[in-house]
């Protein structure tokens, strides 16, 4: 037997079910994630809920920054409560709410849904990676961490590729019975399967233990080389979010995305069909998927090319093409730059994501590795809730269409309902396309060359290259002196 394969052994059962748990958690919460700016935001006469996007934003970023930064109080809530119990309270607590959040219209139910959505996730989170890291060792530990990297990619492929083909042929509600249905399996896997691994009990009452938690993060980040580091990295995540957050709105509303599927269908005429619209489109968020896949299919060997840089060269060095695959992504009404900014970002993602990771540990005084390893959840939060505002309101003022319609619509002068419950975003673009003389087509090429909804690329990569600005001084200087002293 080869050695992989004596690896590949040496990890126990519950290492299995962990990573299978992350699998079809990360299914469930793509496969709903990928598509939520369009539920949000589309028609409602297309069974979408038709808000704003500053609504869209309000709900998305600071729900999801509270996802990230809860994981720092439910690591302890599971401690002393229970892997086990936690993982089955967790999944009880997500299958509904995703079921819920199928079913609620109104802006605070949709509100409360999504975040019962982003309890159960922080309750789950921080128990899977403590149980791959107390089912693995030194000998096994690089490749189980791949594994379960692995598994958070491929649930992230599968799940938005399930939700765009369920959604295209049964509406918007089948994602939500996706996701509850992706969840109640974990559900019956933690019972019937999973083992509850070795953890030291307390007996600390559990508000102790959660000041105790906190109280630690508190002194991780007094270290000033840990606490500008996590900082700067807000940039990145704020970046790196607009590919859920914005990305599959602008594609809906901007990009013509006929040529991707012809450019496909060119190659394999049986591919553009099955990957593709009825319309001979490709939705956005089968778009957006190549993401993730790109990363099942290249992150070894994009791993393998970085692994002899400094990880902040490496970070660097993603967050520089990073920049550069989003500035594309958002800069073309023509899909096909759009794919290749998507695949560049991919590409940026792989090199600096593993990096960052890496380097939180190398500055992590001995024993302390897994409380610093804890406080990179913070620059995520930082970076969805910053991303919230810039994918709500500051879309909406820049590149929104049904804004950039008002307003053109305000200036010829034209009388036209207000969008409401009978009076749909769809009728508002029917009536201004008659109104105006023009097909949707031509509609969309007038905004675009009058109104320039693309120069938001100029916002996102700028923010990319500030990031990049702020972690070479913060080599230059920071980083340079630590090691002088």
């Amino acid at each position: 037997m080869s050695k992989f394969g004596k690896v590949m052994k040496s990890f126990p059962k519950t290492f299995w079910v962990s990573n299978t748990l992350e699998l079809f958690e990360r299914w469930a919460w793509y496969g709903l994630f990928a598509v939520l700016a369009l539920y949000l935001t589309k028609s409602t006469d297309e069974g979408a809920l038709g808000f704003t996007q500053s609504q869209k934003g309000a709900i998305m970023g600071p729900v999801t920054a509270i996802l990230y930064f809860l994981p720092l109080i439910t690591g302890a809530l599971a401690d002393k409560v229970g892997y086990k119990k936690m993982l089955i309270i967790a999944f009880t607590i997500l299958s509904s709410s995703y079921l819920f959040m199928g079913y609620v219209t109104t802006y605070f139910t949709v509100y409360i849904a999504f975040l019962l959505v982003a309890l159960g996730a922080a309750l789950f989170k921080p128990i899977v990676s403590a149980t791959i890291a107390k089912t693995t060792d030194d000998s096994n530990s690089s490749i189980g961490f791949g594994v379960f990297y692995m598994m958070v990619n491929i649930g992230g492929l599968v799940g938005p590729v399930f939700s765009s083909k369920l959604r295209a042929a049964y509406g918007w509600r089948i994602v939500f019975f996706m996701a509850a249905s992706a969840i109640l399996v974990n559900l019956v896997l933690v019972i019937l399967f999973y083992k509850e691994p070795y953890r030291e009990k307390t007996t600390d009452p559990l508000l102790e233990s959660i000041k105790n938690s906190l109280i630690n993060i508190w002194t991780a980040l007094k270290d000033m080389k840990l606490l500008l580091f996590l900082i700067i990295m807000v940039g990145f995540w704020t970046m790196f979010n607009q590919l859920f957050y914005t990305l599959p709105n602008f594609i809906d509303q901007w990009v013509n995305t006929h040529v991707v599927y012809n450019a496909i269908a060119s190659l394999s005429p049986a591919l553009a069909a099955a990957i593709g619209t009825p319309e001979k489109t490709i939705a956005p968020e089968m778009m957006v998927t190549l993401d993730a896949g790109s990363i099942v299919v290249f992150q070894i060997l994009i791993s393998a090319l970085v692994m002899k840089l400094r990880p902040v060269n490496g970070i660097i060095t993603g967050i520089f093409v990073n920049a550069i695959g989003i500035g594309l992504a958002f800069s073309q009404h023509n899909g096909l730059f759009v794919v290749v900014g998507i695949f560049v970002f991919a590409i940026g993602e792989m090199a600096s994501s593993p990096k960052f990771t890496e380097y939180i540990g190398k500055i992590a005084p001995r024993n302390k590795e897994a409380l610093y390893m804890g406080t990179s959840f913070l620059p995520v939060a930082a970076g969805n809730f910053i991303t919230g505002f810039l994918s709500g309101d500051v879309y909406q003022a820049w590149s929104d269409k049904i804004t950039l319609l008002k307003h053109e619509v305000a200036a010829r002068g034209l009388s036209i309902p207000e969008i409401s419950k009978d009076f749909t975003q769809n009728d508002y673009m029917h009536r201004a396309e008659k109104l105006m003389g023009m097909n949707s087509d031509q509609l969309t090429r007038f905004l675009w060359d009058n109104y320039h909804p693309e120069k938001i690329w100029i916002l996102f990569s700028a923010i990319g290259v500030a990031t990049i600005i702020g972690l070479f001084f913060y080599d230059r200087f920071v980083l340079k002196e630590s090691a002088a002293d």
